[in-house]
């Protein structure tokens, strides 16, 4: 009997029993940090403009709710139209030569054929890592026709050449931003085709594939992933564009820049010059719902070409 006791008696092993089915908090403990940044630096901002843009200042009165008459009138502001058609404008000229340039310069590195491959690595990233008004200032004084490189040229040639007219200045913005974020995109599309296992190369090479066959068969399509990213950021950019027109603007003769030339310079005038904070709210609303509206667009494309 006292043998089957013993052998009865439940064995502790001394570990402690583990409740599948309690939560466990571990993981969201680290979280904890950055989700409050994260609401009170993105979602508190976002609520608070919605909200505000259902208000109107008034002289007499004070602060009105009004609904969304904010928005209707955004509807008829022709200004706020004009800025939006100016950066769509920018976006489609814009975007693709910059994305075809990062391209070519990251299948010229990926290549093996390219001499330098670290400086030219190096130096095509550098714009990037410069701040947007220092690289604005150092073009505005580069296309400067009475003291600029491009007024020392026409005094050298003769010419009379202004890339600061207002024919020709969202081209010369253009040509700051391409600047500015190619080397980024160029290593975005660099870094896609360094997961491309060299074997596939070689194996080519066996069959007898050209370097445009190996490029055009295996590394363009290696890109979809990285073009699909890096379109989706360059259109938010091109939809927020402020730092180069706003620094321009005093820079530009005349009224070439007007305080509406973009969709942003539009908002922050509204706002800070205009008194008009609640309209501008709407108008940042309105402006964050149409570029989520294109850029989920571009994502749809893409996965549908990915799943081809």
């Amino acid at each position: 009997m006292a043998s089957a006791d013993i052998a009865a008696a439940p064995v502790h092993s001394g570990k402690a029993r583990v409740n599948k089915h309690k939560a466990d908090w571990r993981g969201w403990k680290f979280m904890w940090p950055f989700a409050l940044v994260f609401v009170f630096v993105f979602i508190v901002p976002i609520v608070y403009a919605v909200y505000i843009s259902f208000f109107k200042k008034q002289m007499i009165g004070g602060t009105k709710f009004v609904g969304f008459e904010n928005y209707a009138r955004l509807l008829g502001d022709g200004q706020f139209w004009s800025s939006v058609g100016r950066v769509a404008l920018f976006t489609c000229v814009q975007v693709p030569i910059m994305l075809c340039l990062s391209a070519l310069m990251a299948l010229a590195l990926d290549s093996m054929k390219l001499h330098g491959t670290r400086f030219f690595r190096i130096s095509t990233f550098l714009p990037y890592a410069v701040p947007a008004v220092v690289s604005t200032l150092i073009w505005g004084f580069v296309y400067g026709a009475k003291y600029g490189l491009v007024g020392s040229l026409n005094d050298f040639l003769g010419t009379d050449i202004d890339v600061l007219a207002p024919s020709v200045l969202l081209a010369s913005i253009g040509n700051i931003v391409t600047w500015e974020f190619t080397g980024y995109n160029m290593l975005i599309f660099y870094s896609s085709l360094s997961t491309i296992p060299h074997s596939l190369y070689e194996a080519a090479s066996i069959d007898g594939a050209s370097e445009w066959q190996i490029v055009k068969s295996i590394k363009l399509p290696e890109l979809r992933g990285s073009l699909a990213i890096t379109v989706i950021f360059s259109i938010i950019g091109s939809f927020q564009l402020f730092n180069e027109p706003s620094i321009l603007q005093n820079m530009v003769p005349g009224n070439a820049i007007t305080t509406y030339y973009t969709p942003n310079m539009y908002a922050y005038n509204l706002s800070f010059s205009g008194n008009q904070s609640n309209y501008a709210a709407a108008l940042a609303i309105v402006m964050a719902v149409i570029t989520m509206a294109i850029a989920y667009i571009v994502q749809l494309n893409s996965l549908k070409e990915q799943m081809k």
